[in-house]
């Protein structure tokens, strides 16, 4: 289990209504359903995903993010997760745009590309780095929009999106905010979790 999906499973309160973008194999929205009994929703553009969930009694439909977020109406959910795929998208500015109009919370999780471990496989090695989080060859990524940390929170602050919390994780998945100081989070952190909301 990835350590953002358990972070993500704290946050999110009981009984809630959630959108899960992105949803996979359905492994999130069965721990918000069977934990915190959600009334859970899911999107994926793959099929075999799909029917997985589907095969669980989770309602999932086959979408592309890219593409079908508008079909939503407005503040339709207390939740929408976007977890460990925003980099994989086509304009992240526009999926953050639409996410923060459905969701009146917004749970976004990514790889940190600042990383000093990822800067330093370039440095040294002059090649994108392949690591256990991050698996594939430059030629074969779904990683399209590679962002740190400051990335992220840039974008935030360019869209006028409201960033209420910010939980940088460590490769080991812990977290201490007395020791993360603003200027080593970018560098330290291999992942991070952010929750946001739309202005009002």
């Amino acid at each position: 289990m990835r350590p953002d999906i358990q972070i993500i499973v704290d946050l999110v309160a009981p009984n809630q209504r959630v959108l899960d973008i992105g949803c996979g194999d359905g492994g999130l929205l069965r721990r918000l359903v069977d934990e915190k009994q959600v009334d859970a929703r899911g999107m994926d553009v793959h099929l075999g995903s799909v029917q997985a969930c589907v095969q669980q009694g989770l309602a999932v439909i086959q979408g592309d993010a890219n593409q079908d977020l508008g079909d939503y109406p407005d503040q339709s959910f207390d939740w929408v997760i976007l977890s460990q795929t925003l980099q994989a998208m086509q304009r992240p500015d526009q999926i953050m745009e639409q996410l923060v109009r459905i969701g009146r919370r917004v749970v976004v999780s990514i790889p940190n590309f600042g990383y000093w471990k990822v800067r330093l496989f370039l440095l040294l090695r002059g090649r994108m780095p392949v690591s256990k989080f991050l698996p594939y060859q430059w030629y074969d990524t779904p990683n399209i929009h590679l962002c740190t940390v400051r990335d992220f929170i840039a974008l935030c602050r360019d869209q006028n999106i409201t960033l209420d919390r910010l939980i940088p994780l460590t490769p080991s998945g812990t977290y201490n905010r007395s020791f993360w100081a603003d200027h080593l989070m970018n560098l330290a952190a291999e992942q991070a979790v952010f929750v946001v909301t739309g202005n009002k």
